[in-house]
Formats: structure tokens, C-alpha cells, sequence
């Protein structure tokens, strides 16, 4: 079994719904052959070149150190990444304010830089599958939350608090990501 990620250029950051869309425009068209663009020379996996798209094609053995490598090259090429499995869009902007932050998930997603709509989409998908989602600025401070919408946060000593929803935990993540602590005085943390 293989599955599948498309890459191609965007001025402006997009929505699930749009990237969805594309890409499932473009899937309905015929691939092209001609002259290889320079981001899929760059590309881990089987490339398919549709026009101004690229389809990366991998074994789910690989799928998550291959769909690392293809953000990774798609952020350095200032292009949107869809991810059709998880149904998750990687725009180039809006980002956080920590350079080298990383977004870890449960079902092995990992990505350097995340932009902070795939932070707010990426929170919905906490499920049995996906059991984290977690926020992390190594050897400083990190974020996580898991199903229950139980929030740890941690800088010096782990602390732990449990939120009544979603919106809550994504105020939470967005603030953190953006380098405001508000989501610490809303809450009463315990250490956990």
C-alpha cells in the first residue's frame, strides 16, 4: 500500500477545504512528462509531475520519514504540501515564534516549523489513532494535549491541567506558538 502527498506552489496560505480540492482537481487530470521542476529533484519517493503540481508517492513503512523530508523540501521551495491520509494542509506562513519548534503527533507526524493554521488543524485529529499532539521547543519548554483535552505544559517542571474544549486548547496551542503565555494565568495547573 502507498500513499500520497502533492506539493506545488500557492501565494497565499490556503484551507483544507481549497488544498483538498486541488488536489483531487488535479488527480482527475493526466500526468505530464517534460522537464523535471527543481523541488522534485529534491523529493524523496516515487514523483509524478502533473502540471504545476507534484505527487510524491511512498510505502507506508516510510510514510513518516518520507513525509518529513517532502515538507521539509517544500517549506525550502515556499510551497504548500497537502496530505491527503490525514487530510492536513503545510502552508509556508503564518509560523510561530520559535525558529526550530516542532509539532509531534501520535500517529507519527512530525514537522520543523509547522505554520499555525496545520497547529490549529492538526488539534481536531486528537483521536485513539492520534493519542498527542505536542508543541515542542527542545532543551526549553514544550506543549502537548491529549484525548480529554488534558493539557501539559512544561519549562523547568510539568504542570497539567484539563480544559472543557477544543476552542480552549487551541487558544492555548496558538498563544504558546506565538510566544504568549495567557493560557497559564486561565487555568489552574497542577504538577503532574
Amino acid at each position: 500500500m502507498s500513499v500520497e502527498l502533492m506539493v506545488w506552489d500557492e501565494p497565499v496560505p490556503i484551507s483544507r477545504d481549497q488544498a483538498r480540492a486541488a488536489y483531487l482537481s488535479v488527480k482527475r487530470t493526466r500526468p505530464v512528462t517534460g522537464e523535471v521542476p527543481d523541488v522534485a529533484k529534491e523529493l524523496p519517493g516515487e514523483i509524478t509531475l502533473y502540471p504545476g503540481h507534484v505527487l510524491v508517492s511512498m510505502d507506508l513503512d516510510t510514510m513518516d520519514e518520507t513525509s518529513a523530508q517532502v515538507f521539509a523540501v517544500a517549506r525550502a521551495h515556499g510551497m504548500v504540501c497537502y496530505d491527503p491520509q490525514r487530510d492536513l494542509v503545510h502552508n509556508v506562513a503564518p509560523l510561530g515564534v520559535y525558529e526550530g519548534m516542532q509539532l509531534h503527533t501520535g500517529d507519527g507526524m512530525v514537522v520543523h516549523d509547522p505554520d499555525l493554521g496545520l497547529v490549529h488543524d492538526v488539534l481536531a485529529t486528537l483521536s485513539a489513532q492520534n493519542p498527542f499532539v505536542a508543541l515542542v521547543n527542545f532543551g526549553r519548554h514544550f506543549l502537548q494535549v491529549s484525548p480529554g483535552f488534558e493539557l501539559e505544559y512544561k519549562e523547568g517542571t510539568l504542570v497539567g491541567t484539563v480544559v472543557p474544549e477544543l476552542a480552549e486548547v487551541r487558544a492555548a496551542f496558538h498563544e504558546y506558538a506565538t510566544g504568549d503565555r495567557s493560557f497559564l494565568s486561565r487555568h489552574r495547573w497542577t504538577p503532574a
